[in-house]
């Protein structure tokens, strides 16, 4: 039986596009730049011919769609490293292209697609561990939000960063409290919830910012985490820099991408709440309590979109603005489809995410006649394409979304 030709049909189509971009690309020169100023090794800059690149690009892609099909007339399976080297490739051709006359400063692009990720990441780490459970999380976006604002206010009272940080974990349980009773004790459509629980903190956040926080001095004045780099880690050339000079928020990303992945894959917890989610009945069969369970999951989640949300606050920005998530939780929860309820695949999701959210920037800082509109729908076109099934068929834990009602 043949499987979905989807993927195959995707990567044709980005093919197709690669050819266009290789005949429109110019005749100049792309600058790449590697080095940093903390860099152990000074890497020289070094310079590509954007078309000939261009054109090597994209005859990459049409031989990889064309494996691609090779395999599905075979009627074989996609290998999985195709998908990943397909992107990268196209990536590589876009960025030589659209930084054609230009200096692309490597470092710095990946440094702000990370600064970007974050809150996506806990956000997804939030979906991840709610939905393994049976409950499906779309209340991120309300979570990060709520983090977002009590950080700010709690920082700016105490001057605590620590402390901002704890009641933003805590913001972000309440809400997720919220949606756990609503939909596990009193049976309520998840999704309905969810939307619900958003707009509410939306509204609440935007009252309370024109209200409590008009003295911005005393209310929204919170001191931001400052950077700490690991010394001689944060010298390495290129990764460096972007992954080891960071506030501790990211570092504490870094481990909870571990721990999580840890916890739901290697510990008998973590098989309790994937079978929860699977086969509750089948599970409370066997002595394992469904609904604790969840609400633990739920909570435990809500704590890590909480301090997501804390890092728009106390790691970029300094100040809460009204609606400054900007919806990124539901992108973490594209995130969290993408990387097929993986920790560390929603992860990778939420980076890839981010890279295409700063890469709007850089180009509109080097004036690329891009038009800036389709720079600004790139974020959301990447999530619409991954949640259509760039990487195939996904499916969701089976329990996901249904109530358990306990016979």
């Amino acid at each position: 039986m043949k499987h979905s030709m989807k993927n195959q049909v995707i990567l044709s189509v980005v093919s197709a596009f690669g050819l266009l971009l290789a005949v429109l690309a110019p005749a100049s020169q792309t600058v790449i730049r590697l080095r940093a100023q903390s860099d152990l090794l000074a890497l020289a800059d070094f310079a590509v011919a954007a078309r000939p690149v261009s054109y090597i690009g994209a005859n990459l892609l049409v031989l990889l769609a064309g494996y691609s099909w090779i395999r599905y007339a075979r009627n074989l399976k996609n290998q999985r490293w195709v998908t990943p080297v397909f992107g990268l490739v196209f990536v590589a051709q876009v960025l030589v292209v659209l930084y054609a006359g230009k200096t692309l400063t490597l470092t710095a692009l990946l440094a702000g697609s990370l600064a970007l990720a974050v809150p996506l990441i806990f956000g997804s780490l939030a979906g991840v561990l709610s939905e393994r459970s049976g409950v499906v999380n779309i209340a991120i976006e309300g979570q990060l939000l709520a983090g977002a604002f009590v950080s700010a206010l709690v920082a700016s009272l105490t001057h605590s960063l620590w402390l901002g940080l704890i009641t933003a974990a805590l913001a972000g349980v309440l809400v997720s409290w919220v949606l756990a009773v609503f939909a596990i004790k009193y049976v309520v459509d998840q999704i309905i919830v969810g939307v619900v629980l958003n707009v509410l903190v939306v509204g609440l956040t935007n009252f309370l910012f024109s209200t409590l926080m008009t003295n911005l001095a005393v209310y929204n004045a919170p001191p931001r985490f400052q950077l700490l780099p690991i010394p001689l880690l944060s010298q390495i050339p290129v990764l460096g820099p972007v992954l080891f000079n960071q506030t501790p928020i990211v570092y504490l990303m870094y481990v909870s991408v571990a721990v999580v992945w840890t916890a739901l894959f290697k510990t008998r917890w973590g098989l309790r709440v994937r079978a929860v989610g699977e086969y509750p009945k089948a599970a409370d069969t066997v002595g394992i309590k469904v609904y604790r369970t969840r609400y633990v999951s739920v909570l435990l989640g809500g704590a890590l979109a909480g301090i997501g949300g804390a890092f728009f606050t106390l790691g970029q920005v300094g100040a809460f603005g009204k609606e400054m998530t900007n919806g990124a939780g539901y992108i973490a929860l594209a995130a969290l489809i993408f990387g097929r309820w993986n920790p560390i695949y929603a992860a990778l999701a939420a980076l890839l995410f981010g890279f295409s959210e700063n890469l709007q920037f850089g180009l509109a800082i080097i004036g690329s006649g891009v038009p800036s509109e389709f720079l600004l729908m790139l974020p959301y076109v990447l999530t619409v394409i991954a949640v259509a099934g760039l990487v195939g068929r996904v499916i969701a834990p089976a329990a996901d979304g249904k109530p358990y009602l306990k016979s």
